[in-house]
C-alpha cells in the first residue's frame, strides 16, 4: 500500500491521540463493562450494551489510527533542501490583491487538514496552485465566483 504524506506535528498528534485511547479511554471502558456484567442479566443490561457499543467505536477508532500511522511517512520541512519553493509542509502567507487581505496557511495532508486552523490539503486547490512557487509570485485560484489574484509574500519551512 502506497504511505500517505504527513507532517512531524501531525504524526505526534495521531500518536498522542492514540496512546490517550489506548491508555486511558479503553481502560475506563473495560471496567465499565465489568461493572454492568455484574448487574446481571445481559440481553436486558442497557449498561453493558452502552459500554459494549462504546468499547466498538473506541477500537474501529484505535484502528484507524494505527493504521494511519503504519501506512504514513514522516515529512520534517527543517531537514528539507527547499531552494525558496513551496513545497509540502511549507507556511505560506499570500495577500489577495483585490480586497489587501493577507491570508497564512500551512500545506498538509488530507488527514491533517483544518481550515479552522488554517492547515489547508495538499489536494486543495490553494495548495495545488501554490506547491512549486516562489516568493513574489502572482497565482490565480479558480473559485465559484471566478479567478481570484494572489500574491505571495512569504513561505516559512518550520
Amino acid at each position: 500500500m502506497k504511505k500517505t504524506l504527513i507532517t512531524i506535528q501531525g504524526f505526534k498528534k495521531i500518536k498522542k491521540e492514540l496512546n490517550y485511547l489506548k491508555n486511558k479511554i479503553r481502560p475506563k471502558i473495560i471496567n465499565e463493562i465489568i461493572k454492568a456484567r455484574k448487574y446481571g442479566d445481559l440481553k436486558e443490561n442497557s449498561e453493558y450494551h452502552a459500554a459494549r457499543e462504546q468499547q466498538n467505536f473506541v477500537e474501529n477508532k484505535i484502528q484507524k489510527f494505527e493504521f494511519k500511522l503504519a501506512y504514513s511517512k514522516i515529512i520534517d520541512i527543517t531537514k528539507i533542501k527547499n531552494k525558496g519553493i513551496i513545497i509540502f509542509g511549507s507556511t505560506v502567507t499570500i495577500i489577495n490583491l483585490n480586497t489587501k487581505k493577507k491570508l497564512k496557511y500551512r500545506i498538509v495532508c488530507n488527514n491533517e487538514s483544518n481550515i479552522k486552523k488554517k492547515l489547508i490539503s495538499v489536494y486543495s486547490p490553494i495548495a495545488r496552485n501554490l506547491i512549486g512557487k516562489k516568493k513574489n509570485t502572482i497565482i490565480y485560484i479558480k473559485t465559484p465566483i471566478g479567478k481570484i489574484k494572489y500574491k505571495i509574500l512569504k513561505i516559512e519551512y518550520i
